[in-house]
Formats: structure tokens, C-alpha cells, sequence
């Protein structure tokens, strides 16, 4: 059975815990986690890629004994954003105001943290059999590239499992797909020259408004042509994230350089991007350089898998009813792809919230949270 003071009790532990990434150390609550864990009845271990970044990795064995059984991972994330100004309550505070429970992390990820705690610790209390093995891993490093936590746990083969649900999301949604994401820097050279004679030199900030303005306008098209074409997420988009260039004000800028962040769909190629804006660089720019800092790819899992019907049928249950969506952003469901594990993302944070001065999280939301995933869990069978 979950248990409110307990869980409440959980995540104000967690609040309280300053996991903040940058600067990025989980070292406290990783090891926090682990006894919680232990303490529990549940072996738990942890594993580092770098010192003080350690991931929190354990299981609950399924029923019957032997080889066999498939595994389903559940993963929240350890770290948070920095709190950064602006906050009313004790970022650390972990305040109870009413229903609410205030705190860096409430929603983003400690609450969802807190549940999953709390669901495993009642499945081993009630003596729950499961039909295949729990696999629970709380990571490091989400919020800066899951560098030192799940992306290596993946690839590395440590985290082998047949399905995965990844508790970052809010609200009860159900993640089944997201846009794939670039990330670009783009270098213009010109020619210096003294501000008052520009024309005897070439201006690299020019130059790039005018690649800006054109790549921009290619990416209006884009987005009309696929208005309309995907049921949970808006058409591709651009961002101009970061543009520097020139040495004073009366000087003609030698040089330009601006990041891009693309955001496109499954299906899209991500290369006609990529071409265009090279294409559009050479036209105004006899030196330029497009260096890709981060391409991920997009995901989509099939609305009627078993995970998506079986949150589905748990919260229903618990008298609420899924909303499948999709993401705009990048969220770690797509690392699991290239091993053909199917994952789904869900979490009971308060939408609007995170990276927010006074970030919160509801104590209801919580309870009913940790009731959907137990029943989850205790449900869930492989097809």
C-alpha cells in the first residue's frame, strides 16, 4: 500500500539534497538513494563513469525463478538545474504550503524520483509477484547530456532490458514520441577593415544576417509543408541560440559565429537541413565552416504498444485518463532506439513548473502518481 507520510517524507529528504547540475555532483543522494534502497530490501549498487556522478542502479527479481523473464526498466533522473534568483521559498527548503511541497527538483525530477521509491518499497512490502524483472536505475547527469548517466548505461550494455519507462514528465502524460534535434555552429570570415571605409572590407555579421534571414524563410517553408502532418507534435522549427562576432564598433567585423538549435520530425531527413544551410552559406560567403555540435535522432512508439496500454489501463484505474503526447524537446527516450528497446516517458510533476524559481510539486498529484505506477508495475505482463 502507498504510504502518503512516507512519500512526503522521500522527496523532502531529496529536496533537501543539493544536486544541482552544473556544477554537477550526485555523490549525496546517489548514495541517499542506495540506503533508501537497501534499507527496503531491495539490493542496489551504484556505478560512476566520472568521480561524484554516480548512477543508482537496482532490481526487484520476477516470478518464476530461472532464466528467461524479460526486464522493464523504470529511470528517473538525480540531478537538477541550478536554482538560480528570483525564489520566494528555500530552494532546498523543501516547504509544505497546503498541497504543495516547494523545492529545486520538486517537479523536476525528485517528485517522480519520491514515486518511484515509494511504489517499489509498497510492491516489496505487499510481497507483489512481478512476471519479469524490475530493473530501477536513477542517473546522473540528465539535465547536461546524460554524459555520466543513462546514455553510457545504455550503450555499454550495463542497463540490458526488454522495455523502459523513462519518469520525467508532467501532468500524467504518456511520451510516445519527440523531434529529433541539431545543433550547429556556423563561422563566417570576412575582412576587416576601419569603420569608416566599410567597403574596403567584408562584414561577417552582414553576411550572416542575411544567411540568417534566408535560412530562416527556408525553415517557414519547411514548417508549412508539414503543418498539419503529425498528430503530437508542431511542425520543424529553428532557433537562433547564440550570435558573436566584430572586435568595435569601428571596426568591419572579421568574423561571425552563431549556434542553431533545429528541432524536426520522425520520418524527416535531417540532411536537407543540413544542406540548406549550407548551401545558403556559400552563396553569401567564400569562408565559412558548419560544424554539427549534437544531432539526435526523433522517436516514435506505436500508440497501441503494451507500455502505452498499460499506464493507460493503471491510471485509468485510478480514476484518471491517459494523454498520449508527444515532445518538443529532447528527453532520453530516444537513446534506447539504437537496442531496439521500446520507452515510453511519464511523470506526475505540475506542468510549468520546472526550471522555475519556486518550483513545486502537488502532494496529491504525488500519491495518485505512485498508486498509477504500483499498479502499473504490478499489472504489466510481456506480450
Amino acid at each position: 500500500m502507498i504510504r502518503r507520510d512516507r512519500l512526503i517524507k522521500t522527496l523532502r529528504s531529496l529536496i533537501r539534497i543539493n544536486s544541482e547540475n552544473p556544477s554537477g555532483n550526485e555523490q549525496r543522494i546517489a548514495l541517499w538513494v542506495r540506503d533508501y534502497l537497501r534499507e527496503a530490501d531491495i539490493p542496489a549498487r551504484m556505478h560512476s563513469f566520472r568521480k561524484g556522478r554516480p548512477n543508482v542502479i537496482a532490481s526487484i527479481k520476477g516470478v518464476p525463478a530461472g532464466r528467461g523473464r524479460k526486464s522493464l526498466l523504470i529511470t528517473p533522473h538525480l540531478d537538477t538545474v541550478p536554482a538560480g534568483q528570483g525564489w520566494r521559498h528555500d530552494p532546498f527548503g523543501a516547504e509544505v504550503r497546503g498541497d504543495r511541497i516547494y523545492g529545486l527538483g520538486a517537479t523536476d525530477c525528485k517528485g517522480n524520483l519520491a514515486v518511484a521509491l515509494e511504489a517499489m518499497h509498497s510492491l516489496r512490502e505487499d510481497r507483489v509477484p512481478l512476471y519479469y524483472d524490475l530493473v530501477f536505475a536513477a542517473t546522473a547527469d540528465e539535465e547536461s547530456g546524460s554524459v555520466c548517466g543513462l546514455l553510457p548505461l545504455v550503450r555499454t550494455g550495463l542497463l540490458k532490458v526488454d522495455a523502459a519507462v523513462v519518469l520525467d514528465a508532467d501532468d500524467f502524460d504518456v511520451i510516445i514520441t519527440q523531434k529529433g534535434l541539431i545543433h550547429v555552429t556556423v563561422t563566417i570570415e570576412g575582412k576587416k577593415a576601419h569603420g569608416a571605409y566599410p567597403w574596403r572590407g567584408i562584414n561577417a555579421i552582414d553576411r550572416s544576417i542575411v544567411m540568417l534571414t534566408e535560412m530562416r524563410a527556408f525553415m517557414d517553408r519547411l514548417s508549412r509543408a508539414y503543418a498539419g502532418k503529425d498528430r503530437y507534435l508542431r511542425p520543424p522549427t529553428m532557433n537562433i541560440g547564440t550570435i558573436r562576432g566584430g572586435d568595435k564598433v569601428n571596426v568591419v567585423a572579421g568574423r561571425c559565429v552563431f549556434e542553431l538549435d533545429f528541432r524536426f520530425l520522425p520520418g524527416m531527413d535531417p540532411r536537407c537541413i543540413v544542406s540548406a544551410l549550407k548551401r545558403i552559406a556559400a552563396r553569401h560567403s567564400r569562408s565559412f565552416k558548419v560544424h554539427i555540435d549534437d544531432m539526435q535522432k526523433p522517436y516514435r512508439l506505436p500508440a497501441n504498444h503494451a507500455l502505452v496500454a498499460g499506464l493507460a489501463k493503471a491510471m485509468k484505474a485510478c480514476g484518471l485518463r491517459a494523454r498520449i503526447a508527444g515532445s518538443e524537446g529532447a528527453t532520453v527516450i530516444t537513446f534506447f532506439q539504437d537496442k531496439g528497446v521500446p520507452a515510453v516517458a511519464t511523470g506526475f510533476g505540475c506542468g510549468g513548473t520546472a526550471h522555475m524559481a519556486d518550483e513545486y510539486v502537488q502532494i496529491s498529484g504525488l500519491c495518485r502518481g505512485a498508486a498509477v505506477l504500483e499498479r502499473f508495475l504490478a499489472d504489466y505482463k510481456f506480450s
